[in-house]
């Protein structure tokens, strides 16, 4: 565990973010921030903690898909062949990076949470599902099927709005014919049965 990240970070790191993300990326940001401080209430986790994931988790949004290749190998994270052909998969293990280098977070539930809020993973901390289920639902998010009762369940029980989103994710990438990351239906597969642990 690291220390916990004070406002005037909060306030440094807006601004860094703000010149490194497109505008509408920025606001999505400030969208998952505000929602992962709502989930932490909710469910009695760290708010500074939640607030500062949901801010980091685009961090590399803004650097080439090159550059995150570089960084992850760099640090020896494991990529899977779908990360390498969706570069959209990729920018959440390179965030990890981004956000321990450059934003010198040092709390290791905060880089996870950054490293699998696209995929998410079976035995999710709550800091990962408050990341994951807020980075899909925060207010911005419009078009996506069944999003009010996600946005319900999120706050009733968030591993059954887990399992929601996975099946959601899963379904569009079907019918796209896109690869699926196989992490993403372990995920599912988990939250969608009984006998879940934190």
């Amino acid at each position: 565990m690291g220390t916990i990240v004070i406002d005037e970070q909060f306030d440094s790191w807006r601004i860094m973010l703000k010149n490194e993300l497109s505008s509408k990326r920025y606001m999505h940001s400030i969208g998952v921030c505000n929602t992962s401080a709502c989930l932490a209430m909710r469910y009695g986790y760290d708010i500074k903690k939640a607030y500062a994931a949901g801010l980091l988790h685009d961090c590399a949004k803004g650097l080439s898909e090159k550059k995150m290749l570089q960084l992850t190998e760099r640090s020896g994270i494991e990529l899977s062949e779908i990360e390498r052909e969706n570069p959209e998969l990729l920018h959440a293990k390179a965030g990890s990076v981004v956000a321990a280098e450059k934003y010198e977070v040092n709390d290791t539930e905060i880089l996870d949470a950054i490293r699998f809020h696209t995929t998410g993973r079976p035995s999710m901390t709550m800091l990962e599902k408050i990341v994951f289920t807020a980075d899909y639902i925060e207010p911005s998010r419009d078009g996506i099927p069944c999003l009010d009762e996600i946005r319900q369940m999120a706050f009733k029980d968030i591993d059954a709005a887990v399992a929601m989103i996975c099946k959601n994710s899963i379904d569009y990438l079907k019918r796209k014919s896109r690869m699926i990351d196989p992490i993403t239906i372990e995920t599912y597969k988990y939250y969608s049965t009984s006998g879940k642990e934190e």
